[in-house]
């Protein structure tokens, strides 16, 4: 049946800042899925408001009279290497009440494997107290924005600073906010005693993007997009998400402490937990462990942790509700499966009430219920209009987004209901519903009880982290928190710098940190020291805390590796350990990538040096390659070459041994900047690789040179690209890919010796 043309209207809404409905939180006011406004449309065609051209993969969120959402864009002018060059991720600032542009914020894309139609799908968080809004990119920029003018109000590289993994297949987690902090979750491997990989999370301050406290409540396992969710459970306020390793888990929001965790998935989770009271309900797709049974959704009593772990209330398996996350409303739990089908389950037993198939297949985005109505849409450009009852569903409304142009549109955004409206995304528009007599009600505040703590259980140190250059200094502060995690006061400590634990397989112990710290916790660290990384440690009473510092290595850097223990790795270095070392070869010391670890994530690394607001520097390398032999499927035997190269500003320089080539390239999975040449990589011989950028004028001009180390520099640049998008900024990086290395089989070999980074002369 052909539907009618959209029409379109416009309705008064409440002013910025007015007392609204707003979504400041991917699953609404609640974080259930829920929205209080009344008299919302039972049609989309009939009651579009406004339209804009703006795709997004996300959920849009809702401030007074602005939109929010994350996306791509790529300019439509030029030839096909112009559409390439000019790709950004960015965040975007719509009129609510119109559709209109008020701003956009734009940041490359770097370091990372993830495709073009799988950017900006994080969701954002809003501080309505602050009128800040906060960003996930594909790339690791975490960043807070000013939400009436989108500057950027503080921002970290999580790649770069923290060694965040990147995302597999768009896999990337969303920030939360609560009580004045920006929490993000991710799998990462930084330094120390988090350079294990494992599922960490960070709380910031929002004021200040200073870190609060960081925490480990899992291992790794794989990457995932669980948002989390708070909530208020005995007393404690607790941030519950699904993670890596495929457990629920619940952390105090105030001190990162982990409550609880249990394991539901063999594999990550990425579907979002809901509340409701002391019940936590939550599903996945996978394999659940002991069964071979894919698909589950449970019910966890929250109220009731015994050993670290809450009571299971219910279960039921078989349901496949992989991505989308289900909607709690009074006693019933709505859950959307992988294929269409949505599951009323009574809450109290998981016993199934009715189920409705609304989609074809493929679900992503979550559903929404207001005003009596679910709203829900589904990859194949479908939006749906339902009307839950008490023994069936009823369709009210389907609506079709065709293609254009012969390219498919996609729906993945989750619907957002604010001011009497439902706001929702397709890979194409922005589309906004909503009737003339629409009507917000406000959301009751989420105002924590207050309670009168008890008695001193744990200290924190503020800021968690730092970041520093030689001579530098930091001053820390100590605080005290009850065991239910409510804060008590700031407190006088006992500093000191002593050699931290050694990290899980390191059998020696890593230095304390060479500085000194004053009685009000001010640490200054030795100019003479150029990189370092080690702790600071805060004792009150018999409580005591730790804070983590990274001495940055500064430009001019250079490094031998000969001062270098075997087996360690040098100070400052990020994403290093576990990933490579100094060893000893042919009585030279040099930095070698670690080649006998058999998974992908440690096969392949970047070591990042600088801080990642480094710029105008040119890093120069030597680095050495060997051969291994390896069989393919038939049995022949094959030469199997490493990858080998070195980054300034986020550009690649690589040598890739397998196919002789050369690539200097700033995106692994597009071309968007990417000049390849054959060059012949020969393995056993050292070669210099050299690589430099200009920025200047809006465009960059990055040039890169290898050559054998024992032949004279080429006056020449071997590669050269201009760039009129160009990214301004970068930590200097090494990198290295194994190959070859499978079974009990290490892979090849790769060494890197006098590096040099210096500043470029203007």
């Amino acid at each position: 049946m052909t539907r009618p043309a959209l029409a379109i209207f416009t309705i008064a809404v409440l002013s910025f800042g007015a007392t609204a409905s707003d979504w400041p939180h991917w699953r609404g006011p609640f974080q259930t899925g829920v929205a209080l406004d009344k008299n919302l449309p039972t049609t989309v065609a009939d009651n579009v408001v406004w339209k804009a051209p703006y795709g997004s993969r996300s959920t849009p969120l809702v401030i007074g009279d602005r939109v929010y959402f994350i996306n791509y864009d790529a300019k439509k002018d030029g030839n096909k290497e112009d559409i390439a060059e000019s790709i950004v991720e960015r965040v975007m600032c719509l009129d609510a009440t119109k559709g209109t542009k008020i701003w956009e914020h734009t940041f490359p894309i770097f370091h990372t494997d993830i495709v073009t139609s799988r950017l900006g799908w994080t969701n954002l968080a809003a501080d309505p107290k602050t009128d800040y809004i906060f960003a996930h990119g594909t790339q690791g920029l975490f960043m807070c924005l000013d939400g009436k003018t989108g500057k950027v109000i503080w921002q970290h590289s999580m790649g770069e600073e923290y060694g965040r993994v990147t995302g597999y297949g768009g896999r990337i987690t969303s920030p939360i906010v609560d009580e004045g902090l920006a929490i993000l979750g991710m799998v990462n491997s930084s330094w120390g005693d988090q350079a294990k990989g494992a599922n960490r999370y960070i709380a910031f301050e929002v004021a200040t993007g200073k870190i609060v406290w960081i925490s480990e409540p899992a291992g790794s396992g794989g990457t995932y997009y669980s948002c989390p969710v708070v909530a208020t459970i005995n007393g404690q306020r607790l941030l519950i998400s699904g993670g890596a390793d495929g457990s629920v888990y619940a952390l105090k929001v105030r001190t990162g402490e982990p409550v609880w965790r249990y394991v539901i998935s063999v594999s990550p989770l990425n579907a979002s937990p809901v509340v409701a009271g002391n019940h936590v309900y939550i599903g996945h797709g996978e394999e659940s462990p002991g069964t071979n049974v894919q698909g589950r959704v449970v019910c966890l009593d929250a109220g009731k942790v015994e050993k670290g772990q809450p009571g299971l209330v219910w279960s039921k398996e078989g349901i496949v509700a992989r991505y989308a996350s289900p909607i709690i409303h009074e006693d019933r739990l709505y859950v959307p499966d992988d294929g269409g089908d949505l599951f009323c389950m009574d809450t109290k037993t998981g016993d199934e009430i009715w189920k409705f198939r609304y989609g074809r297949g493929e679900v992503r985005g979550s559903p929404v219920y207001a005003d009596g109505k679910i709203y829900v849409g589904e990859v194949q450009a479908q939006f749906h209009i339902l009307e839950p009852g008490k023994t069936k569903c009823k369709r009210l409304d389907k609506e079709r987004f065709p293609a254009k142009a012969g390219n498919a549109v996609e729906l993945n955004s989750t619907p957002a209901v604010a001011n009497g409206r439902v706001y929702f995304a397709t890979s194409d528009e922005i589309i906004c519903i909503g009737t003339k007599n629409g009507m917000n009600v406000p959301n009751p505040p989420d105002v924590p009880p207050m309670v009168k703590p008890g008695k001193a259980a744990h200290l924190q140190i503020v800021p968690a982290e730092v970041a520093i250059a030689s001579g530098q200094s930091a001053t820390f502060q100590a605080r005290t928190f009850d065991a239910d995690g409510n804060f008590i006061e700031e407190v006088k400590a006992e500093w000191s710098l002593p050699a931290p634990t050694p990290p899980p397989g390191v059998k020696a112990t890593p230095p304390a940190l060479k500085g000194e710290i004053s009685a009000d916790g001010k640490l200054t660290v030795d100019p003479k020291v150029p990189s370092q990384h080690s702790i600071v440690v805060a004792k009150v009473g018999g409580l005591t805390a730790r804070a983590r510092v990274r001495v940055v290595p500064q430009i001019p850097y250079v490094n031998d590796f000969e001062k270098i223990p075997n087996g360690a790795i040098p100070g400052g270095w990020v994403n290093t350990q576990g990933k490579y070392l100094i060893k000893t070869v042919d009585g030279n010391k040099v930095l070698a990538k670690v080649n006998d670890k058999f998974s992908p994530i440690l096969a392949r690394g970047h070591a990042y040096i600088t801080s990642p607001t480094s710029k105008d520097y040119t890093i120069e390398c030597d680095v050495f390659g060997t051969a291994v032999a390896t069989k393919n499927d038939k049995g022949e035997v094959i030469k199997q070459l490493p990858e080998i190269g070195v980054s300034a500003h986020r550009y690649s320089l690589i040598m890739v041994g397998n196919v002789q080539k050369l690539r200097l390239m700033s995106w692994d999975a597009l071309p968007r900047i990417d000049k390849t040449i054959d060059f012949n990589f020969q393995p056993g011989v050292w070669y210099r690789l050299k690589l430099t950028t200009d920025i200047a004028g809006g465009k960059g001009i990055i040039r890169g040179k290898a050559w054998p180390r024992d032949k004279a520099e080429p006056t020449k640049w071997t590669v050269e690209v201009t760039d009129s998008n160009p990214i301004r900024e970068g930590s200097a990086t090494v990198y290295g890919y194994v190959t070859g290395n499978f079974n009990d089989q290490p892979g090849t070999e790769i060494y890197y010796d006098n590096l040099k980074i210096t500043p470029n002369k203007r």
